[in-house]
């Protein structure tokens, strides 16, 4: 089950989120990607505050350093582009602040364990909270992407899922292996929080290019679609892949090209290999009475890219 709406406004994720929120107790972490300094098309920071004040008091975002070299490299870094970014509202745990801790893999090929932030034991459930966008290394960023990169560490973790040990090249890990090693450190994730972790994709503002390139992002082309949310880590993100494809030519082939050229879909095909969900999901429509829908249906009316309409606050 998938459910979709599209109100891209803090109470449409409010509204979305309380169907998928059912087996979150007590401690709960929400992974969002923050975004580097100035970044214009993360997730809006008022949405975020509504959700937490309303549904999730007490919740503190997490997060952890980066690989590459910037404005979140270092702890200290990493809390000033915070605070330049509008997260003050609630606690952020930078999770590796403290190092880090080996969660096990389970049935995978790269690993046997994958190099968590150290602080993500302290966390009874997650919420997956995932601006879907492209990216330029996994083709796109969904749910998968935000925890198996973004709860990685950024110093072991984030280098065993990008770099053959010895290598001069820190990205020469790509195309389908790169896929499988970040689909691993992502099952980690889900088994260890079990039932108590639920997704929730932001289908709004996607540039080819992730939160990470911040103020350089490729400019926004893509149409706006709306906000889904699941149980179900692959199903949730294979929906958002299917509702790009079902849009018109014109509209989504800049996303197409950069998820095909990258090999991106290998992160569903290989989800779907490690049993981490269901690929055939039912598309509920949360703003006309629960209906089942297509994709086609859900993009039928999405309206042609524009900064006028993107930039919802």
């Amino acid at each position: 089950m998938v459910y979709f709406t599209r109100d891209l406004s803090a109470e449409g994720l409010r509204r979305i989120y309380d169907r998928v929120k059912g087996h979150i107790i007590g401690k709960t972490g929400i992974k969002l990607h923050t975004g580097e300094a100035h970044g214009p098309n993360i997730i809006p920071r008022p949405w975020v505050e509504n959700l937490i004040k309303t549904e999730l008091p007490g919740a503190a975002i997490v997060e952890t350093n980066t690989y590459y070299e910037g404005d979140r490299y270092t702890t200290g870094q990493h809390q000033e582009t915070l605070k330049v970014n509008g997260w003050t509202f609630c606690p952020v745990d930078i999770l590796d602040e403290d190092g880090t801790v080996a969660f096990p893999v389970k049935g995978g090929k790269w690993f046997t364990e994958m190099h968590m932030g150290s602080h993500l034991p302290n966390y009874d459930s997650l919420l997956v909270l995932t601006h879907f966008k492209g990216h330029t290394q996994g083709g796109f960023g969904g749910s998968a992407k935000n925890i198996g990169i973004g709860c990685a560490d950024g110093r072991i973790g984030k280098a065993m899922i990008h770099t053959t040990p010895g290598s001069d090249d820190m990205w020469d890990i790509a195309k389908e292996e790169f896929m499988e090693r970040m689909m691993e450190s992502a099952k980690a994730v889900v088994d260890h929080f079990g039932e108590h972790i639920c997704f929730v994709n932001v289908m709004r503002n996607m540039s080819v290019s992730c939160d990470c390139e911040g103020t350089a992002a490729a400019p926004v082309v893509t149409p706006n679609v709306g906000i889904l949310a699941s149980l179900d880590i692959l199903a949730v993100d294979q929906a958002c892949v299917d509702l790009v494809y079902a849009m018109k030519e014109e509209d989504h082939k800049d996303l197409v090209k950069r998820m095909e050229s990258r090999h991106g879909l290998r992160q569903l095909t290989y989800m779907k290999e490690l049993g981490m969900g269901n690929d055939r999901y039912r598309l509920i429509d949360i703003d006309h009475d629960d209906v089942a829908i297509t994709a086609k249906d859900a993009v039928r009316d999405v309206v042609p890219f524009s900064d006028s309409h993107g930039s919802v606050s």
